[in-house]
């Protein structure tokens, strides 16, 4: 994109009725590595590819627990997922103080948008530049939400955001009709698949860069990273070896959680 004497603020708008702030933001979400977002009657399911700058760095972080029943992948600036995550942890909180219950999804998903809206209305703040899908199981039941900079929220049955993930998102409408009725284990393999879609032909899925956030009707939203993984990416390809433990097992259904803090390890992901 090129400047122009439209796009020096977010709350000018050009002659075509555009606000390039946004559109902008919107870019940064396109950079950021691909994750997908899938949910049936039972579970909701977060899947991402993680990125490492270079060799000798560490995988960045892709997916972000925010509350025992829910939690957020990100595509875009990392940066700014942390500022979003920590308001969203600090609106669940207050909600079980308040009136003694876990947040609905749709609701800390409204107020996410709200917060974000506000920064494309005032003077000399700018649009958030990160594209958040969060998924859970609340009270009404699991539940996708996809959020984006310009503060539009959407509930999707499933969904791709971030770079190639166009790939990713034919292939979850090739295979709409079957997840609502998917098990736990049929709906994990069909996100990975929708992963595997959108890499490189001379990339694939490994423990390293891939991860996963499973939540449940009677599971609590669950982080599997590195060798947790392995079996699952075994089964759902079964042609390839991908280098993983073989006597790796796929964690069960009851396995605590162990949340990650959003504020810890954060790195641009774009």
């Amino acid at each position: 994109m090129f400047r122009n004497n439209y796009d020096n603020d977010s709350v000018t708008f050009s002659p075509q009725g555009r606000i390039f702030q946004v559109e902008y933001a919107q870019e940064a979400v396109k950079q950021g590595s691909v994750v997908v977002g899938i949910v049936s009657k039972t579970h909701a399911v977060l899947a991402a590819v993680k990125r490492n700058a270079e060799e000798l760095s560490s995988y960045q972080k892709k997916i972000i627990p925010v509350d025992s029943h829910y939690g957020l992948a990100l595509a875009g600036l990392a940066s700014d997922a942390r500022v979003l995550s920590n308001f969203m942890k600090q609106q669940s909180l207050s909600s079980r103080l308040t009136y003694g219950r876990p947040i609905l999804l749709s609701e800390i998903t409204s107020r996410v948008a709200d917060r974000a809206q506000t920064n494309t209305q005032q003077y000399g703040r700018r649009p958030y530049g990160v594209g958040l899908l969060v998924a859970g199981v609340d009270a009404k039941g699991p539940h996708l939400f996809e959020f984006q900079p310009s503060g539009i929220t959407q509930e999707m049955v499933a969904c791709g955001i971030g770079a190639r993930s166009q790939m990713a998102r034919t292939y979850l409408e090739r295979n709409l009709d079957q997840f609502e009725g998917s098990s736990r284990e049929e709906l994990i393999k069909h996100a990975l698949r929708a992963l595997n879609e959108s890499l490189p032909q001379d990339k694939e899925l490994t423990v390293d860069n891939t991860s996963l956030g499973v939540s449940g009707l009677e599971e609590n939203f669950t982080m599997y990273e590195g060798q947790q993984i392995a079996q699952w990416l075994d089964t759902t390809f079964e042609n390839r070896n991908d280098g993983g433990d073989d006597d790796a097992a796929a964690p069960a259904a009851d396995a605590p959680a162990q949340p990650e803090a959003a504020g810890e390890s954060m790195e641009v992901d774009s």
